[in-house]
């Protein structure tokens, strides 16, 4: 007898493959039949007739590093169809740690990340692990919704080596070699990877950059040894240049040579995130082809893309360019409707956009990012629960302010903001949106050297919200998009499914296939979307979060276990920590 057998539904193995019609038949966690009328009882059937079958979705770059240790039910992720995380992304992790030495790690993750602080000190079990095998033999002991991955951190592990007030310094050749066998005993005790982050931007909460942003390429090459010897994972990098030139330490592209570099010497792939600037948006096509260049010279790299523009989302609950006058924080303190209301008075209005900022407490934080950044009001738009995030020029709030006769778009902002009850979003695009076209993104996505990713699952709670992904890729991009070509839905299913778990070397999954882990989606296509934007204040110590729940998810399974139906938690807990292959081999030997 099968333990489920999910009937008739239209079937994208993940493959890329055209879809067909069949049956899935699931016992002792693995997929054991896949075809027309697949014959046997089963304990369980899901009648999927009129929905579409896929693996669920592999999300390879995520922030849940502290989550994890505090939570079961791993959502925004859980919810939209995610059956495997990879997290420890950008350079940023909590392990190694030394004793007592969490504060530093907290306030790297608050910074650059958005993840508040209080809830990272009050919800983690800080000295249940020092070294980065005992962070995941801590992990191996919970269970999850969904089945977690982990890489390790290049700040984490500089800060480790170096100390606090070294650790953007310059290493020692004997300091270097210990990083380097750090993470290599990293590997081999499971990570999925290592990550490192070159951006200016990626601060602490004082303002300090990521332990790694100047790492010289003699420290990398050391850790891509690491990887040859393990012979195993991931390198994951945040280049310098990654959002344009201003301010940063090397070009973008003198960037990707040496991420060419790191790939051949280590033997291994490496990915890094990838956008279209404001500055060039022809850049990316370019390094793309520098890329591909590098590859064929014997390097496995792959540029990490996302599915939309990235944008810091704005509303009157948590983070907007307004936040940092004397009038509005005189007003703060009032329920959200009572301070909408009172920041409609015209004198109230004047007055904020006449003052000066008060100065930030934490530099490095996003209180103090928002009101600073001089946001282009062209590139700034509502944000609604079907926003397609491919709005046109002409709904930019500079654009609503010369039709409405306002000053400037910052005071059409404002007056978005503070409307109704103060519940209404709007966002600030940064990346991807030059052109207000998403063609050119479009164009990386069918592009064979890609990846997708950049969900940024459990980071930047409450200023950006990209963890919907995965069920945006969907219905935006294989059904709804009306700007121009839509995709293939077999290209994008395979994209978020078995391409990202072969760059992982996660091998059982990413395949409705006999034999592969039954990690799967059943789907009302026709229905599947996202609700509204809403904060949720379910974090430690009281923290909230930018929640958008998903519609059209009819079943998920994680290894044969029904975790969600009719887009509810069904409570059961199957994911576990997922060790990778390096640790394998080690436990072979």
């Amino acid at each position: 007898m099968y333990d489920t057998l999910i009937r008739g539904g239209s079937i994208f193995d993940g493959s890329g493959a055209k879809a067909f019609t069949g049956d899935v038949a699931v016992k002792d966690g693995v997929i054991v039949a896949v075809g027309d009328a697949v014959a046997g009882p089963a304990s369980q059937v899901i009648d999927a007739d009129g929905a579409i079958v896929t693996p669920a979705w592999v999300d390879i770059h995520t922030h849940y590093d502290g989550q994890v240790t505090w939570d079961e039910a791993m959502d925004p992720s859980a919810s939209h169809g995610v059956g495997t995380i990879v997290m420890g992304n950008c350079g940023v992790g909590f392990a190694p740690v030394p004793r007592g030495g969490q504060r530093e790690l907290i306030e790297l993750m608050e910074g650059v990340e958005d993840i508040p602080g209080t809830a990272l000190y009050e919800g983690m079990p800080w000295g249940a692990w020092e070294t980065y095998p005992e962070y995941l033999d801590y992990l191996a002991t919970r269970k999850y919704a969904l089945d977690i991955a982990s890489m390790i951190a290049h700040g984490a592990v500089r800060n480790y080596v170096l100390g606090p007030q070294r650790s953007n310094g310059d290493a020692t050749e004997a300091e270097v070699g210990r990083m380097a066998g750090i993470v290599e005993d990293a590997l081999r005790a499971g990570a999925v990877g290592f990550s490192t982050s070159r951006i200016m931007g990626h601060r602490s909460i004082h303002g300090d950059q990521v332990p790694g942003t100047f790492a010289p390429e003699a420290e990398l090459m050391s850790i891509a040894g690491a990887f040859r010897r393990a012979g195993a994972g991931v390198m994951q990098l945040i280049p310098s240049g990654t959002l344009g030139t201003m301010g940063e330490h090397t070009a973008l592209e003198d960037e990707v040579e040496m991420i060419s570099r790191l790939s051949a010497a280590a033997g291994r792939p490496a990915t890094f995130t990838l956008f279209e600037t404001f500055g060039d948006p022809a850049q990316a096509h370019r390094v793309l082809a520098m890329v591909k260049a590098g590859n064929k010279a014997g390097a496995q790299v792959f540029p990490q893309v996302g599915s939309r523009p990235t944008g810091f989302v704005f509303s009157l609950g948590s983070y907007h360019p307004f936040m940092a006058k004397p009038a509005y924080l005189a007003l703060a303190s009032l329920p959200l409707a009572e301070r909408a209301k009172a920041l409609r008075d015209p004198a109230v209005k004047a007055k904020i956009m006449a003052e000066t900022n008060v100065a930030p407490e934490h530099p490095g934080s996003m209180e103090a990012l928002i009101p600073n950044v001089p946001f282009p009001m062209h590139q700034t738009f509502p944000l609604e629960t079907n926003s397609s995030y491919e709005p046109l020029a002409e709904e930019s709030f500079e654009a609503r302010a010369q039709a409405a006769g306002l000053p400037d778009g910052r005071s059409a902002l404002y007056d978005h903001l503070v409307g109704g009850e103060g519940r209404d979003f709007a966002i600030a695009f940064f990346t991807g949106y030059a052109t207000y076209s998403l063609d050119g993104l479009r164009e990386l996505q069918l592009d064979d050297a890609t990846v997708v990713g950049l969900s940024d699952g459990g980071a930047h709670v409450g200023a950006i919200f990209d963890a919907v992904n995965p069920t945006y890729q969907l219905a935006y991009w294989a059904r709804d998009r009306k700007r121009g070509a839509t995709l293939p839905l077999a290209h994008v299913i395979n994209r978020q499914t078995r391409r990202n778990a072969e760059l992982f070397g996660f091998t059982d999954r990413g395949l409705v296939a006999p034999g592969m882990r039954a990690d799967i989606n059943v789907i009302d296509f026709a229905k599947l979307g996202m609700g509204d934007m809403r904060f949720q204040h379910d974090l430690p110590a009281g923290g909230s979060r930018l929640m958008q729940p998903a519609h059209g998810y009819l079943a998920t399974l994680v290894g044969g276990v029904l975790t969600r139906r009719f887009d509810q938690d069904t409570g059961a807990r199957p994911g576990r920590l997922l060790r990778g292959a390096a640790a394998a081999h080690r436990a072979a030997a």
